[in-house]
């Protein structure tokens, strides 16, 4: 097995091919091919967090993206917006500065773990193209713009 982490993240093959490998670089036949079968919403998420992969989960799944090896990813981004949601609403109450012992004030250590965890919402969010950008990126197979959308620019 060779792997190598150098420079820009490949593109997957299959998204080469339903973007009709538009740079017509080699294509890599020995990619692995996870099983496309959807992974199951682990019972060790807390709460909140499956209550956004319930969410998230249908979608994705109609768009064909997710395998079943997606599992820790898609839990790595429920439970990192669910920690994001919770700290804001803490910092919503609370403020995002507090006064030390000593009377300087400074930002409250739940900041730091907002905003940390919204790091990884937003590089899991990528990953899945759950970004506009990143959305824009992948190119399903289909005939064009969907109907309610057309209906929506009208």
């Amino acid at each position: 097995m060779t792997m190598s982490m150098r420079g820009r993240k490949p593109i997957p093959t299959k998204i080469k091919i339903l973007n009709g490998n538009p740079g017509k670089r080699p294509l890599n036949i020995n990619e692995p091919q996870p099983v496309s079968k959807a992974p199951e919403c682990p019972e060790e998420l807390n709460p909140l967090a499956k209550k956004i992969w319930e969410r998230l989960y249908p979608e994705l799944e109609r768009l064909g993206l997710l395998t079943i090896v997606d599992e820790i990813p898609l839990a790595g981004l429920c439970q990192n917006y669910a920690i994001w949601l919770t700290t804001e609403k803490f910092l919503e109450e609370h403020g995002r500065v507090m006064k030390t012992r000593s009377g300087a004030i400074k930002a409250r250590p739940e900041v730091a773990i907002s905003n940390n965890a919204l790091r990884f919402v937003k590089a899991f969010a990528s990953e899945f193209g759950l970004t506009p950008s990143s959305r824009g990126r992948i190119s399903l197979p289909g005939n064009g713009i969907d109907q309610d959308y057309e209906d929506l620019l009208d």
